[in-house]
């Protein structure tokens, strides 16, 4: 076969390499270079199996000698897994660092309490449903402007400073530095319903002002509307809705 006059050869060079010939020195170069940048002995995914041959534990690939096993390494496949390898260990590393990190303790704050707050407090009645309420008036004067008082319900076999009587609930408010106060009413259902209990706090005179009502226990307050024609949403008595 006449090698010469081929396009890219030279004359005493003879023929050009085919594919095969190509991939075949192109394996050879990766190996000699594997050999000098990698120990072999060293590499976790290396593995020598009981036929003699040789494994990649990472992409699960057979080779016959170390020589394309370490030309494996330095290929397209095994490259992409190790970096799908490293990208999940530091996504897991991420997840779980969190957890190891040691809580810290939760420090309580030590706020001097300098008293009991100013209080009024004024019994009202609704004149279209006849319902009985309570409208209470708590002064902060010596609040901070974020500070902003707080209310809640409890029930009577939760204090410890009185025996415990199903006929009466607590209504507390606290806001510090002030001692959280308490104020005894009936164990009767509230009306919580929009414009039958609010609160508002007033920032420039410090005052914190509630108002509830509670329910009649013989006639309802829907009845009470359809009989008389109001409006249940709007309360006539709090001033802070406009009418």
């Amino acid at each position: 076969m006449d090698f010469q006059n081929r396009a890219g050869s030279k004359p005493g060079a003879g023929a050009l390499m085919s594919h095969s010939e190509s991939n075949v020195a192109r394996r050879e170069r990766l190996r000699k270079l594997a050999l000098e940048t990698i120990d072999i002995e060293k590499d976790p995914y290396f593995m020598r199996n009981h036929l003699g041959s040789y494994e990649c534990k990472l992409c699960l690939t057979l080779h016959t000698n170390e020589g394309s096993y370490l030309a494996h390494t330095q290929g397209k496949k095994h490259q992409t897994n190790l970096a799908r390898r490293a990208a999940r260990e530091a996504k897991e590393s991420e997840g779980s660092a969190p957890a190891l990190k040691p809580a810290m303790p939760k420090v309580k704050k030590n706020v001097v309490k300098i008293g009991r707050p100013g209080y009024k407090v004024i019994k009202v009645r609704d004149p279209q449903s006849k319902q009985f309420g309570l409208l209470f008036e708590i002064t902060y004067p010596e609040v901070t402007m974020e500070t902003k008082p707080r209310h809640r319900f409890m029930s009577a076999y939760e204090q410890h400073k009185e025996p415990p009587n199903s006929q009466y609930q607590y209504l507390l408010f606290a806001a510090e530095p002030y001692e959280t106060i308490a104020f005894k009413i009936q164990s009767r259902e509230v009306d919580m319903r929009p414009g039958r209990f609010w609160s508002h706090w007033d920032k420039d005179l410090r005052t914190f002002t509630l108002q509830l009502f509670f329910r009649n226990p013989i006639r309802s307050y829907a009845e009470s509307n359809i009989k008389g024609g109001s409006n249940p949403q709007i309360n006539p008595l709090n001033p802070y809705i406009a009418t």
